[in-house]
């Protein structure tokens, strides 16, 4: 590709011999001779240190925000949005050709991506899709450390996708990558908000900011559909460029009436449609909702979407009740925020005759106001809390278990403090008795505890199954 034409839509500054180059990075182990080296300061290092370097390894050019008196240099104001728009060049525009969904929000963004996924391949498309559970084409998934990637990734999938004749992908949008410009050049159909509550305070700092980042969708997409219900919903709405559409409980333009809340699913009707969802909780209302009103603002027909919601499956690790050999109900959930804790403990409390248990932890080097706020309503909305690790990451793990057991005090609820998650487990699946459900929160889909910086494989699934066949004697 001539550099000129990797350089399109980028506003820049600087003279430049045009020719072939091979690729764009902005990983300075990644430059091969040809490449351009786009100079991105980190929170660690900055790339304008090794743009020199690049050069030396035979970088076509380099990519800065300020000059640096080398040859080949090309100024821009912001180098991670030109590094968007180039890697969106490199890969021919892909995304241009694909009808794409943002999806952001504090949670329920991979449940609401799920379902989409399912009702869109139920209307005969074939679907891509971008996100927290792998980056998926057409039949094909490929494991992914973030849930929005970076541009080079990205738009490599997007390319795939359209060479296979995929035509509409959702993607994940998170606070950091709209902060970071990773979307920057790609235009979405519809943009979903499903909700803002806290997360990510130790990389935002505040809510505001991390609300001001989430709202940066709505002004790349066509169709933004905002949940009216969400207390962020007039800040998301003011100031838009284009009418917005909402979903929610009342005065929204998709409305759910007459809504039911089942021990395991949620039934409400949508323009005279029943919806019928195989998943408890109010959340789930949301998240069908969300769903079904995007399909809707694509143009699929609402009474098709409703028949193929009622076959719609939970997605794994969201309120996914283990088929386990036992007789009280076993739960796995991704709940890691005080809202999505909430949510799962009133969502279980709903179908629960007996004792509600819950296992859950909070991850290190991560917001530390969240832990005493868990504390709290872990303990007050179970009846016996256990207090153990998730992701401790480089933190000491006694020093997180400490922070949250200080939104526990002078609660009514059992509070144990068990450090190892597998002993936790354990203990709250040897005092279950039948009738009661043990609420394993946090890990929910993932399969590993972070530990350090090491990644170890632990998934909550097999340490279940080993534990209650350890109480059969086998």
């Amino acid at each position: 590709m001539k550099l000129s034409l990797l350089l399109r839509d980028v506003n820049y500054t600087g003279s430049f011999q045009d020719g072939d180059v091979t690729d764009v990075t902005d990983n300075s182990n990644a430059v091969t001779a040809g490449s351009v080296f786009v100079c991105v300061k980190g929170a660690h290092s900055d790339g304008h240190d090794f743009a020199a370097g690049a050069l030396a390894q035979g970088a076509a050019a380099v990519v800065v925000s300020r000059p640096l008196g080398l040859p080949h240099e090309i100024l821009v104001d912001n180098p991670r949005e030109a590094y968007a728009l180039m890697c969106k060049n490199l890969y021919g525009r892909a995304c241009d050709e694909l009808t794409l969904v943002g999806i952001t929000g504090t949670n329920g963004k991979s449940t609401t991506s799920a379902l989409l996924g399912e009702l869109l391949v139920a209307s005969g498309e074939r679907v891509g899709a971008i996100g927290t559970l792998g980056n998926r084409v057409g039949d094909r998934v490929f494991p992914t450390a973030l849930t929005t990637p970076g541009p080079h990734e990205m738009h490599r999938l997007f390319r795939m996708m359209v060479d296979e004749g995929i035509r509409i992908c959702l993607v994940e949008a998170t606070s950091q990558a709209l902060d970071q410009c990773r979307l920057a050049g790609v235009r979405f159909k519809v943009g979903i908000f499903t909700n803002l509550t806290q997360d990510h305070l130790d990389y935002h700092g505040s809510i505001e900011e991390y609300r001001r980042c989430k709202k940066k969708l709505f002004y790349q997409c066509e169709l933004p559909l905002i949940n009216r219900d969400d207390e962020s919903a007039a800040y998301m709405l003011a100031d838009l460029p284009v009418r917005a559409y909402t979903y929610g409980r009342q005065g929204a333009d998709f409305t759910a009436e007459n809504i039911r809340l089942e021990p395991e699913s949620v039934t409400y009707t949508l323009c005279g449609e029943t919806i019928d969802y195989a998943a408890p909780g109010d959340f789930s209302v949301y998240n069908s909702l969300a769903a079904v009103s995007c399909m809707t603002l694509l143009g699929y027909p609402l009474h098709g979407t409703a028949q193929a919601m009622a076959s719609a499956h939970t997605l794994k690790g969201r309120l996914e009740i283990l088929d386990a050999d036992a007789p009280f109900v076993i739960v796995i959930d991704y709940a890691h925020t005080p809202d999505g804790l909430e949510k799962a403990l009133t969502a279980v409390r709903g179908f629960t005759p007996g004792r509600v248990f819950v296992v859950f932890g909070c991850g290190g080097d991560r917001d530390r106001t969240k832990r005493p706020k868990m504390g709290r309503l872990a303990a007050d909305l179970s009846d016996v809390a256990v207090v153990t690790t998730d992701n401790p990451r480089t933190e000491d793990p006694d020093v997180i278990l400490k922070e949250i057991l200080i939104g526990t005090v002078g609660s009514k609820a059992e509070v144990v403090t068990i450090r190892d998650r597998t002993d936790a487990i354990r203990y709250a699946l040897t005092k279950a008795k039948a009738g009661d459900t043990v609420l394993l929160a946090g890990k929910g889909h993932e399969t590993y505890q972070i530990i350090g910086t090491e990644r170890v494989h632990y998934d909550e699934r097999e340490v279940v199954r080993k534990i209650l066949a350890e109480g059969k004697g086998n």
